[in-house]
């Protein structure tokens, strides 16, 4: 792999101990996967944040990272971390969970790497142009810059994230090449997409269909009409989850699909199979039993807390209910009053956090969301049934 003089530098350890063993994890990373050279990145987004997932051994390659005078030099965002970090007592979170995630934040922070802590950096500032070059590690955000945006990035994951946003380099292979990023087989939607939960569960079938044929291909969706900006996020986290994947085509919606023609093998999503993929993450058999609700995975919008703020008012619920989303966007809840009315109603504010990564298996048995992933993760990591639900009718569910 051809080396610029800076980057040789870097190797060397001119730039100091972090930014040499970053260059060690890049340089690693691209002989295995045959790059030719390294790229320069505009920015980046590393999971590997919360503790529950990092434990001991990785806080304690942070520390190392930032005792080694390791700094950011591009833009730099985190994944969801484990708790809120203003507000974990009122998420039932363990004291000596909360000390041990504030050291990993303390850590990223002396890095010089923004400590917002989100699945949707998009959405408040972290937001590469078309073509870009970028390091992104959180999986649905992954296949968002690359899909929707347009910018350029493997599914980088936690070091090889944090080793890019030290050096501002990362390898040039996989989706940063033309080559790569063309559709293998074409999706023709025969089925009605109305909410996020069926946009989740188009990628639930998606996915499962391309992982059933053992071999990775980028999807070339037609037949969508339309697409808000709420259930693109929604399709890139099932597809993520369900399926692996980084990037699909859209018809008419993504800016890469007018570059390719269709490709000849079809696959026919009919409503039948929508359904079915609905009614597979649909299981739990009473909905009355129902003890946590959550919205926000990805992380929700402004638009989305304006739609849950308007379907509370003057509500209360009955049941444990996380709205969660980044901390910038919260702040524009607060400056809207949309804050007032969603917790006047009962319902609590997980900021940096989400149900995916927060330490809460054994506190409820049961989850309703509008979200396939977080039904993936709540029935995989956590032992939870799920009700997989319209965006509206999950907080009915809460007020039950």
């Amino acid at each position: 792999m051809h080396l610029t003089s800076e980057e040789r530098q870097m190797l060397a350890g001119e730039h100091g101990p972090a930014t040499r063993k970053a260059m060690e994890i890049l340089t690693a990373l691209g002989t295995i996967y045959a790059a030719e050279r390294m790229v320069p990145v505009t920015s980046v987004q590393i999971a590997g944040v919360s503790f529950d997932n990092l434990g001991e051994a990785g806080l304690e390659f942070l520390s190392e990272m930032a005792a080694g005078g390791g700094q950011a030099k591009v833009l730099t965002t985190l994944n969801p971390a484990g708790m809120d970090i203003e507000n974990w007592g009122a998420m039932g979170i363990d004291a000596d969970f909360a000390r041990n995630q504030e050291r990993v934040i303390a850590a990223y922070a002396e890095m010089g790497i923004l400590t917002t802590c989100s699945c949707t950096p998009y959405l408040f500032g972290n937001l590469p142009h078309f073509g870009e070059h970028i390091a992104w590690a959180e999986s649905s955000a992954v296949c968002y810059a690359n899909s929707v945006l347009g910018a350029r990035t493997n599914r980088e994951g936690g070091p090889s994230a944090l080793a890019a946003a030290l050096t501002g380099r990362t390898p040039c292979y996989g989706l940063h090449l033309d080559e790569n990023r063309r559709p293998g087989l074409t999706v023709q939607m025969a089925a009605s997409l109305t909410d996020t939960r069926d946009f989740g569960g188009l990628g639930v079938a998606v996915g499962r269909a391309i992982e059933s044929r053992q071999l990775k291909v980028i999807p070339y969706l037609r037949g969508v009409p339309a697409a808000t900006v709420d259930q693109l996020k929604s399709l890139c986290a099932s597809l993520a989850t369900y399926g692996g994947l980084s990037m699909f085509h859209m018809e008419g919606i993504t800016p890469e699909s007018a570059q390719f023609a269709p490709p000849d093998e079809t696959l026919v999503i009919t409503q039948r199979d929508l359904d079915e993929a609905i009614r597979s993450l649909d299981v739990f058999p009473s909905s009355e039993e129902v003890d946590f609700v959550s919205l926000g995975c990805p992380h929700l919008s402004i638009n989305e807390i304006q739609r849950v703020a308007k379907l509370l008012a003057g509500k209360h619920v009955r049941k444990t209910f996380w709205i969660t989303t980044s901390r910038p966007v919260k702040r524009i809840a607060d400056q809207m009053g949309y804050t007032a009315v969603i917790e006047s109603a009962g319902a609590v504010f997980a900021v940096d956090t989400c149900c995916v990564v927060a330490p809460i298996k054994g506190r409820f048995k049961a989850l309703a969301t509008d979200s396939a992933k977080a039904c993936y993760y709540a029935s995989a990591k956590n032992n939870f049934q799920t009700r997989f639900l319209p965006f509206d009718e999950v907080i009915e569910e809460a007020l039950r």
